[in-house]
Protein backbone atom coordinates (compact mmCIF):
# COMPACT_ATOMS: atom_id res chain seq x y z
CA UNK A 1 0.00 0.00 0.00
CA UNK A 2 1.50 3.21 -1.35
CA UNK A 3 0.91 6.51 0.69
CA UNK A 4 1.72 10.05 -0.77
CA UNK A 5 2.88 12.25 1.32
CA UNK A 6 0.50 15.23 1.81
CA UNK A 7 2.21 18.79 2.21
CA UNK A 8 0.83 20.86 4.99
CA UNK A 9 1.46 24.44 5.74
CA UNK A 10 2.36 23.44 9.11
CA UNK A 11 4.57 20.50 10.11
CA UNK A 12 4.05 20.48 13.97
CA UNK A 13 7.48 19.30 16.28
CA UNK A 14 6.40 16.33 18.73
CA UNK A 15 8.54 15.26 21.37
CA UNK A 16 7.41 11.71 22.72
CA UNK A 17 9.41 10.84 25.95
CA UNK A 18 9.25 6.92 26.01
CA UNK A 19 9.90 3.77 28.09
CA UNK A 20 12.53 1.06 26.85
CA UNK A 21 10.76 -1.75 27.05
CA UNK A 22 7.65 -1.36 26.01
CA UNK A 23 6.21 1.71 24.04
CA UNK A 24 10.17 2.21 22.23
CA UNK A 25 10.25 -1.32 21.58
CA UNK A 26 6.86 -0.96 20.01
CA UNK A 27 7.95 2.03 17.96
CA UNK A 28 10.75 -0.58 16.98
CA UNK A 29 8.15 -2.76 15.66
CA UNK A 30 6.46 -0.45 13.70
CA UNK A 31 9.57 0.76 12.15
CA UNK A 32 10.75 -2.49 11.27
CA UNK A 33 7.61 -3.52 10.04
CA UNK A 34 7.21 -0.67 7.80
CA UNK A 35 4.01 0.85 8.65
CA UNK A 36 4.03 4.32 7.29
CA UNK A 37 2.87 6.83 10.26
CA UNK A 38 4.08 11.00 10.33
CA UNK A 39 7.73 11.36 10.59
CA UNK A 40 6.79 14.45 12.96
CA UNK A 41 8.10 12.55 16.36
CA UNK A 42 11.34 13.13 17.90
CA UNK A 43 11.84 9.90 20.30
CA UNK A 44 13.06 10.41 23.59
CA UNK A 45 14.31 7.02 25.87
CA UNK A 46 13.42 6.45 29.40
CA UNK A 47 14.21 3.05 31.28
CA UNK A 48 10.65 3.46 32.61
CA UNK A 49 8.00 6.48 32.41
CA UNK A 50 8.29 7.23 36.63
CA UNK A 51 12.04 8.74 35.72
CA UNK A 52 10.41 10.90 33.35
CA UNK A 53 10.21 14.63 35.00
CA UNK A 54 7.41 17.10 34.34
CA UNK A 55 10.13 20.01 33.90
CA UNK A 56 11.24 17.95 30.97
CA UNK A 57 7.57 18.54 29.23
CA UNK A 58 7.85 21.99 30.44
CA UNK A 59 11.30 22.15 28.64
CA UNK A 60 10.27 20.11 26.04
CA UNK A 61 7.77 23.01 25.11
CA UNK A 62 9.79 25.81 25.89
CA UNK A 63 12.25 25.02 23.44
CA UNK A 64 9.82 24.43 20.34
CA UNK A 65 7.96 21.77 20.47
CA UNK A 66 4.22 21.94 19.93
CA UNK A 67 3.14 18.53 21.18
CA UNK A 68 4.36 16.09 23.87
CA UNK A 69 3.76 12.32 23.79
CA UNK A 70 4.79 10.34 26.90
CA UNK A 71 4.19 6.28 26.79
CA UNK A 72 5.03 3.93 28.50
CA UNK A 73 4.25 -0.31 29.69
CA UNK A 74 0.91 -0.87 30.52
CA UNK A 75 -0.46 -0.48 33.93
CA UNK A 76 0.71 -3.46 35.72
CA UNK A 77 2.89 -5.02 33.04
CA UNK A 78 6.21 -2.10 34.60
CA UNK A 79 9.50 -3.55 34.61
CA UNK A 80 9.97 -1.77 37.14
CA UNK A 81 6.91 -2.85 39.12
CA UNK A 82 5.10 0.48 39.75
CA UNK A 83 6.81 2.89 37.59
CA UNK A 84 3.62 3.67 35.64
CA UNK A 85 1.18 3.54 38.48
CA UNK A 86 3.62 6.63 39.56
CA UNK A 87 3.89 8.36 36.38
CA UNK A 88 -0.03 8.31 35.59
CA UNK A 89 -0.39 10.04 39.36
CA UNK A 90 2.24 12.16 38.57
CA UNK A 91 1.06 13.48 35.21
CA UNK A 92 -2.52 13.59 36.74
CA UNK A 93 -1.79 16.14 38.69
CA UNK A 94 0.55 18.14 36.36
CA UNK A 95 -2.04 18.58 33.82
CA UNK A 96 -3.75 20.54 36.76
CA UNK A 97 -0.33 23.13 36.11
CA UNK A 98 -0.45 22.92 32.49
CA UNK A 99 -3.68 23.85 32.20
CA UNK A 100 -3.58 26.83 35.01
CA UNK A 101 -0.46 28.00 33.15
CA UNK A 102 -2.39 28.24 29.82
CA UNK A 103 -1.00 24.88 27.83
CA UNK A 104 -3.91 23.57 25.34
CA UNK A 105 -4.10 19.81 27.09
CA UNK A 106 -4.80 19.04 23.46
CA UNK A 107 -1.20 19.35 22.50
CA UNK A 108 -0.11 16.59 25.42
CA UNK A 109 -0.73 13.41 25.38
CA UNK A 110 -0.40 10.12 27.63
CA UNK A 111 -0.80 6.58 26.31
CA UNK A 112 0.21 2.89 27.26
CA UNK A 113 1.46 0.89 24.20
CA UNK A 114 3.58 -2.53 24.60
CA UNK A 115 6.13 -4.04 22.52
CA UNK A 116 3.76 -5.84 20.79
CA UNK A 117 1.35 -2.82 19.41
CA UNK A 118 3.45 -1.04 16.86
CA UNK A 119 -0.33 -0.46 15.53
CA UNK A 120 -1.44 1.33 18.69
CA UNK A 121 2.16 3.41 18.25
CA UNK A 122 1.20 4.57 14.25
CA UNK A 123 -2.60 5.51 15.78
CA UNK A 124 -1.60 7.28 18.25
CA UNK A 125 1.28 8.97 16.75
CA UNK A 126 -1.00 9.63 13.80
CA UNK A 127 -3.85 10.89 15.67
CA UNK A 128 -0.98 13.77 18.27
CA UNK A 129 0.10 14.76 14.90
CA UNK A 130 -2.77 15.76 13.06
CA UNK A 131 -4.83 16.98 16.32
CA UNK A 132 -1.41 19.73 17.06
CA UNK A 133 -1.58 20.00 13.17
CA UNK A 134 -5.01 21.33 13.80
CA UNK A 135 -4.17 23.50 16.60
CA UNK A 136 -1.03 25.30 14.96
CA UNK A 137 2.09 26.26 16.11
CA UNK A 138 2.77 26.75 19.96
CA UNK A 139 3.62 30.34 20.70
CA UNK A 140 2.48 30.33 24.36
CA UNK A 141 6.30 29.19 25.91
CA UNK A 142 8.44 31.34 22.84
CA UNK A 143 8.50 34.07 24.95
CA UNK A 144 9.90 32.86 28.02
CA UNK A 145 12.50 30.88 25.66
CA UNK A 146 13.60 34.58 24.96
CA UNK A 147 13.34 35.41 28.01
CA UNK A 148 15.22 33.00 29.34
CA UNK A 149 18.20 33.75 26.86
CA UNK A 150 18.35 37.25 27.38
CA UNK A 151 18.35 36.84 30.96
CA UNK A 152 22.25 35.93 30.98
CA UNK A 153 23.45 37.96 28.36
CA UNK A 154 25.03 41.22 29.62
CA UNK A 155 25.54 42.55 26.20
CA UNK A 156 24.84 46.80 26.83
CA UNK A 157 27.46 48.85 28.87
CA UNK A 158 23.98 49.40 31.16
CA UNK A 159 23.95 46.27 32.60
CA UNK A 160 27.60 45.58 32.36
CA UNK A 161 28.01 48.70 34.70
CA UNK A 162 25.17 47.79 36.81
CA UNK A 163 26.82 44.23 37.17
CA UNK A 164 29.82 45.18 38.26
CA UNK A 165 28.25 47.70 40.82
CA UNK A 166 26.86 44.96 42.66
Amino acid sequence: MQHTKQKHAFEPKIIAFVCTWCTYAGADLAGTSRMQYPANVRVVKFPCTGRIDPVFILKAFQQGADGVLVSGCHPGDCHYMAGNFHARRRFAAFRKLLEFIGVDLKRLQFSWVSAAEAGKWVEVVTELTERVRALGPMQEFKALALEEQWSGKLDTAELQEAYEAI
